[in-house]
């Protein structure tokens, strides 16, 4: 007998293509529950053919927080332990018996790992933890988007780790973000103190190409009392320094990178965007320079702000087109290799290789 009941309850809308493989993932809980926010597509009849309960009403004004409330409101109050996901996520197997095994009866609340991306040969390119699994009392969704979990019982909150649990996310690309930025404003508006959704609304704003947006509202965030994280402090920096690129107003750039590492220096990301930056100016020497001190730290931090670009093969790639660059071959060539080692099937490093053992065997025989 299982010593806890443990129930999966999520939102959806027109997810038909994503309903078997999500039920399959989700069937070791007890009874999973969706809300339906108005699919016009198979969704609903393919959940209830795998007997999810499933109710359909239509949020407007949309938003998340007022979702992800009411799908919990389907969850029955005996349920001890209620795990919320998307239909586009996939736990791997096994994930309830790691639950039970870590979860204490004074438990309030658990984070886990979550796949967010994938590289081209399909392992973990993003990864960090989620807080999604929690207790049926004392907890409601906050925030129009990027909405979190907000604890609102009597006894402490507790939480704990589980490693051995993994969500893995495969999103459907084709679907529009179109509503995140008004719901972010609104989100701002609502709670203008709140440094998470402060740096989230820069980002939005960096994605839409609205660059002194981006770059008035990151600098809001760094002077907000609450932006205390050095690893999202250092993403705003990034981005502001990102939206002076974008202006071509490099010596701002430059400023807001360094300050980006001296905020955190223990990260990779500053540094090689510093990297990138000097590539893109041509000027190789500093690309090397901050090149190398990316490449001292090894520590994959496990947080939402890496950048896939810090650990893939992109920082080998530009340092050895700098010292190719600085008539460096064997350097050239050896981080060539590197890059090659990360990404073996890349049609234009394998040419790349090619042309500098060519120049070093020339070189060579002068």
């Amino acid at each position: 007998m299982n010593p806890y009941k443990i129930a999966v309850y999520a939102i959806c809308k027109n997810e038909e293509q994503f309903v078997d493989r999500w039920v399959d993932s989700m069937q070791e809980a007890d009874a999973i529950y969706v809300l339906d926010t108005g699919s016009v597509d198979q969704t609903v009849e393919k959940l209830k053919k795998r007997n999810v309960y499933v109710e359909t009403e239509i949020v407007d004004p949309w938003r998340f927080d007022v979702a992800r409330n009411h799908s919990l409101d389907l969850v029955p109050h005996d349920i001890d332990i209620c795990v919320c996901t998307d239909l586009d996520e996939v736990f791997e197997s096994g994930w309830r018996k790691r639950l039970e095994e870590s979860w204490l009866p004074s438990t309030t609340h658990a984070r886990y790992n979550y796949n967010w991306s994938f590289d081209i040969e399909g392992k973990p390119a993003v990864n960090f933890y989620i807080e999604k699994i929690h207790k049926r009392e004392g907890y409601h969704w906050t925030h129009p988007v990027h909405e979190v979990l907000t604890y609102t019982g009597t006894t402490p909150e507790r939480f704990i780790t589980i490693d051995g649990i993994t969500l893995n996310h495969y999103p459907d690309s084709t679907k529009s973000r179109s509503s995140y930025l008004p719901l972010l404003e609104l989100s701002v508006e609502e709670d203008p103190d709140d440094d998470r959704n402060m740096h989230y609304l820069g980002r939005e704003y960096m994605y839409y190409g609205k660059w002194n947006e981006c770059i008035d509202t990151l600098i809001r965030h760094l002077h907000l009392k609450r932006s205390t994280w050095k690893d999202e402090r250092c993403a705003s920096m990034r981005f502001i320094a990102r939206s002076y690129q974008a202006l071509k107003r490099y010596d701002e750039a430059k400023m807001w990178l360094e300050k980006a590492i001296q905020e955190a220096p223990y990260l990779r990301d500053p540094y090689v965007e510093r990297a990138l930056l000097s590539y893109r100016l041509q000027e190789f020497e500093d690309v090397i320079a901050y090149g190398k001190q990316a490449l001292q730290i090894k520590t994959h931090t496990k947080s939402y702000i890496n950048e896939t670009f810090s650990w893939d093969s992109t920082i080998y790639d530009i340092m050895s087109i700098a010292y190719y660059y600085l008539n460096d071959y064997k350097n050239a060539i050896k981080y060539i290799h590197f890059a090659l080692d990360i990404n073996p099937n890349d049609e234009r490093l394998q040419k790349n290789k090619q042309c500098l053992e060519a120049l070093d065997k020339d070189t060579s025989k002068e």
